[in-house]
């Protein structure tokens, strides 16, 4: 088999998967997708890559609109990254004296990566929180910026009034005073899955019956989960090379990366994914408008976790 390529997004939270193939000879190739977690929906429907290591809440939303529309999404959940929720700063332009809180952003536009990416669907979370949702209607025009640069310059050139990404690699941005932060929302569920191709599953066992006896995921599919495993396990065990490498290779400064590593905490085991996560996230997602009431939770798993 050729090595897999695995799509993820080049911040902090790929730490991990660096060690991998630095120390533990994940052969994969990895392939960094800036805008997120909706451009690695459309590289996996497109064969471009193989894995994807994004968030929650955009492979859900991903996977719930494809059952909607009677298609198979091309892929499927099969690991937990990260355990805990992530925090997401909701950003404005340095000169926008009208926008100094999340009341102030109630009808303004919000810039997002793409649609269906995480930055689209927490705002409708957003809006959820703060009760201005319409049942049926988008709370906020939407302008589609495609990139975290791109996103900055959109609300200081006002393309966008408004927009959401996560927190520690927004700080830098506030400290240099490029964009100025408006407020925070966390995701009500944790906040990084491992999603793979259908073809590094075995069907046979979609099913999950007490017969089933061919395992969930093929092998090539199993050692790179095996290998992040180990990544992450270096990863919790050499922290002082984890603050060395987000502080030079990434866009963080040390003492961002110090921070974070208080904040964050990574999987045990990759492996499986939780139902009742899946479940609540679903259940959000459809009240917030995302996916429509018709969703099979359990079709999106391609291996669970007890």
């Amino acid at each position: 088999m050729a090595p897999l390529r695995i799509g993820f997004v080049p911040e902090h939270f790929s730490t991990p998967l660096e060690f991998a193939k630095k120390h533990y000879g994940l052969d994969s190739q990895l392939l960094p997708f800036p805008s997120g977690t909706g451009h690695m929906v459309t590289a996996l429907q497109n064969n471009e890559i193989d894995v994807g290591v994004g968030l929650t809440e955009g492979w859900i939303a991903a996977l719930g609109k494809a059952q909607a529309a009677k298609k198979d999404a091309g892929f499927r959940l099969v690991g937990t990254y990260v355990e805990t929720p992530l925090c997401w700063a909701i950003s404005s332009g340095t000169q926008r004296k009208d926008i100094n809180g999340i009341g102030d952003l109630q009808g303004k536009k919000v810039g997002v990566s793409r649609i269906g990416s995480g930055s689209y669907v927490m705002s409708f979370v957003l809006a959820d929180q703060q009760k201005w949702l319409q049942k049926g209607q988008t709370p906020f025009p939407v302008e589609v910026l495609n990139t975290f640069s791109n996103l900055r310059d959109g609300v200081n050139d006002k393309t966008a009034d408004f927009f959401m990404w996560e927190h520690f690699t927004s700080k830098r941005y506030y400290d240099n005073g490029s964009i100025k932060r408006v407020g925070e929302i966390y995701t009500p569920w944790s906040s990084w899955k491992v999603v793979a191709a259908n073809a590094l599953l075995n069907p046979g066992n979609w099913s999950h019956g007490a017969n089933a006896t061919v395992p969930p995921l093929k092998k090539d599919l199993e050692d790179v989960l095996e290998k992040i495993n180990k990544g992450i396990e270096h990863f919790e065990q050499n922290q002082e090379e984890a603050v060395q490498y987000i502080s030079t290779k990434l866009d963080y400064s040390e003492e961002d990366a110090r921070e974070w590593l208080k904040t964050v905490k990574f999987a045990g085991d990759v492996k499986g994914v939780d139902h009742n996560i899946v479940k609540k996230t679903v259940t959000i997602l459809q009240k917030a408008g995302v996916l429509d009431e018709e969703v099979d939770s359990p079709a999106m798993v391609a291996l669970g976790r007890e």
